[in-house]
């Protein structure tokens, strides 16, 4: 019978009583850090240095969120990558960040300002320039990991003073960002869409057109709770996104520095 000294331990906290050992981080000998059942699970659910090496010095925020990583520990190293401007960024940001620029970049190339076709058409309905989004990756990573998901934008609109007005309490959308990724509607009175916001939270408005000399105007109604919330004015900028593969859209607003005056943004 082999003796008591030479049964296998955890590398970390010395436990000879787990039934099971799995592999940790690589030894300089070639070897892995054989851990325990309970030292194993922090490991490979990015907590062990939380646990372990929360008084250690090396801790430094992810350039991305924020979260504290522990750089220069051999436990952690596949925890966080260098960024070439310096500082660290998170595996989660860096694989969101991979994921958005990719989808950017598609977006970019294929999509951006042109939205899907209506009923019979299939002419794709190029968005005006005027309308196109301009969103940081940074903003798209924070809507993506508020709500889970893969986010594309789709268009902008620099807020007027009608659109401002809190009694009105509605958004005139541009005819074309309106036929290119709203639902299809065919009569006057519209209907209830449901739309998220960037925190997450889901808003049902009213979208319906008026006939406007033999065109449509489009407009999205029931907006006063959101205004109030968002803290919206003439010259902020909201942008509608969609969430993918569910096709969800997204409302968000980009605020301004000062107010803008009843002349200088137009209906």
């Amino acid at each position: 019978m082999a003796s008591s000294s030479s049964r296998k331990a955890c590398f970390q906290c010395e436990d000879s009583n787990s039934t099971q050992f799995r592999n940790g981080w690589r030894l300089r000998s070639g070897h892995f850090a054989q851990l325990c059942n309970r030292c194993s699970s922090l490991y490979e659910e990015g907590r062990f240095c939380d646990t372990y090496h929360s008084n250690d010095d090396g801790w430094r925020d992810c350039e991305s969120c924020g979260k504290l990583v522990h750089c220069g520990c051999i436990a952690s190293f596949h925890a966080y990558m260098l960024l070439d401007f310096g500082g660290v960024i998170c595996m989660e940001c860096s694989k969101v960040n991979f994921i958005l620029a990719r989808k950017r970049c598609l977006y970019s190339e294929t999509q951006i300002g042109i939205g899907e076709p209506q009923g019979d058409d299939t002419r794709p309905i190029q968005i005006d320039p005027q309308y196109w989004p301009r969103v940081t990756d940074q903003e798209l990573q924070q809507i993506a990991r508020k709500t889970n998901s893969v986010v594309i934008p789709l268009f902008e609109k620099l807020l007027s003073v009608s659109d401002a007005d809190h009694k009105l309490a509605r958004l005139v959308i541009p005819k074309k960002c309106a036929e290119a990724f709203f639902p299809k509607i065919t009569t006057p009175h519209g209907c209830p869409l449901k739309i998220q916001d960037t925190e997450g939270k889901e808003w049902e408005f009213q979208f319906h057109f008026w006939p406007n000399s033999g065109s449509k105007m489009y407009v999205l109604e029931g907006l006063r709770d959101y205004m109030v919330s968002v803290q919206w004015q003439a010259g902020d900028i909201v942008t509608f996104y969609r969430i993918e593969p569910e096709k969800k859209l997204v409302m968000g607003l980009r605020k301004t520095c000062a107010s803008v005056s009843p002349y200088e943004v137009s209906a």
